[in-house]
Formats: structure tokens, C-alpha cells, sequence
């Protein structure tokens, strides 16, 4: 199965969720398989990181809903 990973560099002023303070992120990946079998290319997302601000030098992922982000995002441009 063919994978890809976009990688953005994300600020939000707005809590994310229950786990995840407003702050700086370095960096948010969305990992996306493509679906075999069509004619033409078409990816499914498989998973969302999002990059805590590294503690002791080790940065960790942690899993995040897209439409949380989504909805951070949007409070902010509202703001």
C-alpha cells in the first residue's frame, strides 16, 4: 500500500481539546494511504499527529481528531 505524509507547521491560539493546550506547534503530520483500484489517484487519511513542544530534547506525537483542529483553526480566524 502507497503512503504519504504532509507535514505543516501549525500556531494555534485556541485549545485544541482536553489534552492539548493552545500554543506553538512545530509541526502537524497527516499520514493518507492511496485507494488501489481507480482510475485516477485518490488518498484516504489514515492517522493525524500532532508534535508536542519538545521536553529533555525527545519530541512525542500525540494521535488528534482533524475536525478538533479544524474547529481550533476556525475559532481562530473568528477571533
Amino acid at each position: 500500500m502507497l503512503t504519504r505524509t504532509k507535514r505543516v507547521t501549525l500556531g494555534i491560539a485556541q485549545r485544541i481539546d482536553r489534552r492539548l493546550a493552545a500554543g506553538e506547534y512545530n509541526e502537524v503530520a497527516t499520514d493518507e494511504e492511496l485507494i488501489e483500484g481507480l482510475s485516477l489517484l485518490l488518498y484516504r487519511r489514515i492517522a493525524t499527529l500532532i508534535f508536542l513542544p519538545a521536553d529533555a530534547g525527545q519530541q512525542s506525537g500525540v494521535d488528534v481528531d482533524p475536525a478538533d483542529l479544524a474547529a481550533a483553526h476556525q475559532r481562530d480566524q473568528a477571533a
